[in-house]
């Protein structure tokens, strides 16, 4: 019987998320402890990627993490942005993000109306005469750099940030009987935090291919893999298992 799950994302912002009401429902306790978090290069690290910032005249962001991390940088480095830097930006959403450093300016801003990388590196194609500036996670799982020579982009790629394991409070019992994992990372966690962790009854969860990979090849067993048809987020994939479950105990 499941009693406690871990979630390894922090905590929703809204008091009415699928996560809360799955926890009336089977009356398990959910906790939100994010298993990874993201930190930015030192500017030592960054300056022994020979980088010059400013020899590029357009910048492409992926995430609102690799727009703070870059303006951060850019703010300990005593770099001033030019008024004509352009940016392109892999969502509206993201690039709306950029507000909070830059004026919003329609002549410097683009960005990909689908969320797909295809359809933005169309978009920076018609701006071939720009240098381009891609800065990015230590760890990441595309490898744009042939796309962009495939459409003859003049562009650098460096890295601005990682993503680290969290060292989990020791006082805090880890006794959960499920754990849900969304990232890579976040399995490769769970080890950084009990070098000699065994799975033994606990369940585990993952969303998306690549966490469900890891678990595998880490040597877990893998009982919950989301998104499948039918709950294409975890919250429905979580539910559907446990009324599997459940029914499965009235038997």
């Amino acid at each position: 019987m499941i009693k406690k799950i871990l979630i390894s994302q922090p905590a929703p912002t809204s008091k009415k998320s699928p996560y809360f009401e799955i926890e009336e429902k089977y009356k398990v306790k959910i906790e939100f402890r994010p298993l990874i978090h993201v930190e930015r290069l030192t500017e030592k690290e960054f300056r022994a990627q020979r980088v010059n910032i400013l020899d590029h005249s357009a910048i492409v962001f992926n995430s609102h993490h690799a727009i703070d991390f870059f303006f951060s940088m850019c703010k300990d480095l005593r770099i001033t942005m030019p008024e004509d830097m352009k940016y392109f930006f892999i969502s509206e959403n993201v690039a709306l993000y950029i507000q909070k450093y830059v004026q919003y300016r329609k002549r410097k801003i683009f960005f990909s109306k689908t969320g797909l990388w295809a359809d933005l590196i169309d978009l920076m194609a018609k701006h071939k005469k720009e240098t381009y500036l891609f800065p990015q996670n230590e760890v990441h799982h595309h490898d744009m750099g042939p796309l962009f020579d495939a459409k003859g982009l003049k562009h650098t790629e460096c890295t601005m940030y990682r993503t680290v394991s969290t060292i989990l409070e020791k006082d805090i019992p880890f006794d959960y009987d499920m754990l849900i994992f969304f990232t890579p990372s976040g399995v490769r966690s769970l080890t950084d935090n009990f070098p000699d962790y065994e799975q033994g009854k606990t369940l585990f969860g993952t969303f998306g291919e690549a966490a469900a990979r890891t678990v595998k090849d880490m040597g877990y067993r893998l009982d919950l893999k989301a998104p499948f048809e039918g709950a294409p987020s975890m919250t429905a994939a979580l539910d559907q298992y446990l009324q599997k479950l459940a029914e499965a105990d009235k038997k």
